[in-house]
């Protein structure tokens, strides 16, 4: 693990840079899943299924913020009805006051709208599997946290978290939600995951789509009853 950034050139490249940790996982699809967070994970995952050869699926989550401070996160909802709020003495009060405003129901409804649209499996094709979590970078943990509580409830054969990189104390509190935690750099005080990559664009829908489409035939190596693209709505552009 490195404390300098290794400026990946792109999301791809550091899903390659992931593949080795997981090789004991090639060609497992019987029994082994890769799990991408939307939006920014999916690039990352696709690179390793593609060595991995390894079935590739969605498991989105949404952070709850103030409207007045988008990019602060005070909560995140993930599947099976998993809500988390920022840890210390106003969690109550954020958790309060995001339900009475009405930005809880909000991130419920994307939340459904992007499980429809990328094809999140359902829950039950999961259990049993080994699962492979992955993003493009974690800096306060809070959609994360949400998704691995949500995936635990399923009772996987195991749970593994990849990511290229991660703050080192969001780290360490993680790593008791999965069975491994795999970081290519752990960093003291992470404050924008874009800056160890050379290209770090945010990703609409469509491109997302497209990458779960080149990799279909893995993705359909999941057990039969997995959700698929063809009943999905049309992709917008929010964020």
């Amino acid at each position: 693990m490195a404390d300098r950034p290794p400026l990946w050139t792109n999301r791809h490249q550091a899903g390659l840079a992931l593949v080795d940790a997981f090789a004991d996982r090639r060609g497992r699809a019987r029994d082994t899943t890769l799990l991408a967070l939307p939006r920014g994970g999916v690039p990352v995952a696709a690179a390793m299924a593609s060595r991995l050869g390894l079935p590739l699926a969605t498991w989105s989550v949404r952070k709850v913020a103030d409207p007045a401070w988008p990019e602060l996160a005070i909560g995140a909802v993930a599947a099976g009805g998993v809500v988390v709020w920022r840890n210390g003495e106003g969690a109550h009060l954020r958790a309060t006051t995001a339900t009475m405003h009405g930005w809880l129901r909000a991130q419920e409804r994307e939340l459904r709208r992007r499980q429809q649209l990328f094809g999140d499996p359902p829950g039950e094709q999961l259990r049993g599997r080994h699962l492979i979590v992955v993003d493009d970078g974690i800096a306060t943990g809070m959609t994360m946290k949400a998704a691995l509580l949500s995936l635990r409830k399923l009772e996987p054969a195991s749970l593994d978290l990849a990511v290229p990189v991660v703050d080192r104390g969001v780290a360490t509190e993680l790593s008791q939600l999965v069975d491994g935690l795999v970081a290519l750099a752990l960093v003291d005080d992470l404050q924008a995951v874009g800056l160890w990559y050379e290209h770090f664009e945010q990703l609409q829908d469509e491109q997302v789509l497209a990458l779960l489409k080149q990799t279909a035939p893995a993705r359909n190596q999941i057990p039969p009853g997995t959700s698929t693209l063809s009943s999905a709505p049309c992709p917008d552009n929010r964020s």
